[in-house]
């Protein structure tokens, strides 16, 4: 057996979460409603009708989960702050209750010896907001900047790492786009370009009261989602052919990499993006880039599978058909391990930043056996590919600093309600939302306690 650490000494082995995922307690004490209640009362918008009301139960059964963080030997744990449950209606009064949750919770992370890591916004907009207009309207940025500073003023004392908002592409994308996910609209581009503006310069003002507040040195990155692509081959012109896919923008939709990421990393918008979407780019006002382009420690990015290009006729980049009976997961995304080890090294040519895998898991049908187990092998072969890949990027030469798998409990997964199981503890949402450890908690236990050499 292998006995040689695969990973740094100081690498943070993680898990990560979302309030409106795991918390439930939708309506208690002051904490007001999100566009993902409105979302989930209209018929059909999720599976079987339910939302997050119940969740994991996390807003009460935090110490209980904490002391799971503390067994497993989890270096850091992904959170976000649910903007109503600390301010109601988005922007002025306080609620006191709310605001005392994360600080209790941040104070059971540190007891156990695990550093926290807050994330700002998890797709839990006000719904106070939403009906004054949302991220279309132009004053959105200063709402989540003078939120931002209300929980830096509260926690920053002790929290040092920081994301402001996860993955632009899905809240701005599937929910103001596609209409898939809350709130549900349909905008037309234009329309959809110019509220993805507003959460790119809403980032921006929340790294400078990040910056501005902290009581502590703060490490500050973001949290996007990734179109993974990677070579089909080693030959160099699969590997650029990869490079330049993953630098694309398509006039289809708005699921990309760059535009997302070059405003708030490089300061403008990226060639291809301007080609492609053409009249519907948004308006630059003097110094908005200025605005969304600040210093930031790391690049965190949530990368779940992958696709593989190849130089085609010409030289030009195409992508490789998918093969027949390729692994995929309940969610039918593909096993692709591949992007694990590619998409950290072109992220960091691009942008210059260590990276950080703010996400990675896979959908599974989980439930407890006969005996009270859990057992998941496939979770256990996913993620352990997927590590072993990242392990040959950190071997490469790319500064990977942490891994987060999602997630630490079964969630409620969006639209899908409770249908996906991604927790590496399996959730009984009909049994008091009994915790059980599943057969993958107890890998990673042995993964996190070798840094990795039991891979």
């Amino acid at each position: 057996m292998n006995t040689t650490p695969r990973f740094p000494e100081n690498f943070i082995w993680g898990a990560a979460s979302a309030a409106y995922q795991i918390e439930g307690f939708a309506d208690a004490d002051g904490r007001g409603e999100s566009v993902w209640e409105m979302f989930s009362r209209q018929p059909g918008r999720v599976f079987e009708n339910v939302n997050g009301s119940t969740a994991a139960g996390f807003y009460k059964r935090y110490p209980e989960d904490v002391r799971l963080m503390k067994e497993l030997g989890l270096r850091g744990f992904r959170f976000s702050v649910a903007w109503p449950r600390v301010l109601p209606e988005g922007t002025g009064t306080i609620n006191a209750a709310g605001l005392d949750f994360y600080d209790r919770l941040v104070d059971e992370l540190l007891a156990a010896g695990v550093d926290p890591w807050l994330t700002l916004f998890h797709w839990d907009y006000p719904q106070a907001l939403y009906q004054r207009g949302g991220w279309l309207n132009e004053d959105s940025p200063r709402w989540f900047a003078d939120y931002v500073k209300v929980v830096v003023d509260r926690l920053s004392d002790r929290v040092t790492r920081w994301m402001t908002l996860n993955e632009p592409q899905c809240f701005i994308g599937l929910g103001h786009y596609e209409g898939i996910q809350a709130p549900g609209q349909r905008l037309g581009l234009q329309e959809a370009l110019l509220a993805g503006h507003h959460q790119m310069l809403a980032h921006g003002l929340g790294v400078q009261a990040i910056r501005a507040g902290a009581k502590k040195p703060a490490r500050v990155g973001c949290a996007n989602a990734c179109l993974g692509v990677h070579p089909a081959t080693d030959a160099e012109a699969d590997i650029a052919a990869a490079r330049s896919a993953f630098a694309g923008v398509s006039a289809e939709n708005l699921w990309n990499n760059t535009w997302w990421a070059d405003p708030i990393l490089l300061g403008r918008y990226p060639e291809e993006g301007l080609r492609a979407y053409g009249a519907a780019v948004p308006r630059v006002k003097a110094g908005d880039f200025e605005t969304m382009h600040q210093p930031l420690d790391f690049f965190g990015v949530n990368l779940y599978n992958s696709k593989a290009w190849r130089a085609g006729g010409g030289g030009r980049p195409e992508p490789v058909a998918r093969e027949i009976g390729r692994p995929l997961t309940h969610n039918l995304w593909e096993l692709s391990p591949e992007g694990a080890c590619w998409m950290p090294r072109f992220l960091h040519e691009r942008y210059g930043l260590p990276v950080v895998i703010t996400e990675n898991g896979v959908c599974n049908l989980d439930w407890r056996a006969r005996d009270g187990q859990v057992r998941d092998p496939q979770r256990v072969d996913y993620v352990g590919r997927y590590l072993e890949a990242l392990a040959q990027a950190i071997a490469d030469g790319v500064p990977v600093e942490g891994y987060f798998h999602w997630s630490f409990l079964d969630t409620f997964e969006w639209e899908q309600g409770y249908k996906l199981r991604m927790g590496l503890v399996h959730i009984d949402y009909a049994d008091d939302c009994r915790r059980t450890p599943k057969e993958s908690f107890h890998w990673y236990k042995q993964v996190i306690a070798s840094r990795g050499a039991s891979l």
